[in-house]
């Protein structure tokens, strides 16, 4: 049997194109909204099986690979946010890689020396590592037409991936999956799923029109806080209008914070795109935070805390 575990967001899901690309083969599809990253539990192995896992830390899952590990499964780890202690296991491959600069979907193309390199381009833009994105682009002669549309194709993917269930998605990432696997390119997919992409495309705009008349609860020369409400529009747009604060003020950290059915908060941290550093240690200071240098959230922030981040978030960027 073979699982391929995957988070549900662009980056998670151009991965796992380009490695059934390269390699097709029948295999068990594991993955959930983006903020569902403890992924290894929803899955039982026995000896000889092959896990695929992609884009969820390592760190959160260690418990589970070293229990498959010790069940004789085979285990490819490809990530790129902060693995902790790194099992050392004849049957475990990693491919890990925490520079701000990198994602699993440019550590995927690394691996397959540069087969899909369309893919590893939406996943960097997905992933708002606009910079590396374009560096790969510039190899493959495309047009500036062709690059926006990359681009808007990886903002819309992970898009889709942001809520607190599946019913608040567009698209269930596994089925989203499927709809793209097997095409060559994000071109020949949105030529051939022309009503999917205008469907993540109308969504994104409308939630964003929603978001962009907010104004900051808190604002500084280096930090903003931004509080929205418990809608669904609201949840789907959190990281993504992470992203697009962090586009439009670089030199500023910016933390989206979405209120909860459960009156608790999910928080969603971006550093300063010019020091792409630090998110993971501040969301990591609280209970069921992490994350990546550049990027990093909090899944459950208790009401009672929330000042308490507030200042944390302002002191560590100030």
């Amino acid at each position: 049997m073979h699982f391929d575990v995957f988070n549900g967001d662009a980056d998670g899901i151009c991965s796992l194109i380009q490695l059934r690309l390269d390699k097709p083969l029948a295999s068990q599809l594991i993955t959930g909204i983006k903020r569902d990253i403890q992924l290894l539990d929803k899955l039982t192995v026995s000896p000889g099986d092959h896990v695929t896992v992609l884009d969820i830390s390592l760190q959160k899952n260690s418990a589970k690979v070293n229990e498959f590990l010790n069940q004789g499964a085979h285990i490819l780890y490809v990530d790129h946010h902060q693995p902790g202690d790194i099992p050392q296991h004849p049957h475990l491959k990693t491919l890990i890689n925490t520079d701000s600069s990198i994602c699993t979907g440019l550590l995927v193309n690394q691996y397959l020396n540069g087969k899909y390199p369309l893919w590893a381009v939406t996943a960097a833009f997905g992933d708002n590592l606009n910079h590396s994105a374009e560096q790969l682009a510039a190899t493959l002669n495309l047009t500036q037409t062709e690059l926006e549309t990359l681009l808007n194709l990886g903002i819309y993917i992970n898009y889709n991936g942001y809520g607190s269930c599946i019913a608040d998605l567009h698209f269930a990432p596994d089925k989203l999956y499927r709809e793209m696997a097997g095409f060559a390119s994000p071109f020949d997919f949105i030529n051939g799923n022309r009503d999917i992409f205008m469907q993540l495309k109308q969504g994104y705009e409308e939630d964003m029109a929603h978001a962009q008349h907010l104004n900051p609860t808190y604002r500084s020369d280096t930090a903003a806080v931004f509080i929205l409400p418990d809608s669904t529009w609201a949840r789907r747009v959190s990281g993504v209008f992470g992203n697009f604060l962090a586009n439009l003020h670089p030199s500023r950290a910016h933390a989206v914070i979405t209120l909860n059915k459960d009156n608790d908060y999910q928080v969603s941290v971006r550093a300063p795109l010019a020091n792409k550093t630090g998110a993971d240690e501040l969301c990591s200071a609280f209970p069921s935070g992490g994350g990546r240098k550049a990027a990093a959230g909090i899944n459950h922030l208790p009401g009672d805390q929330l000042n308490i981040f507030i200042k944390k978030f302002e002191e560590f960027y100030s």
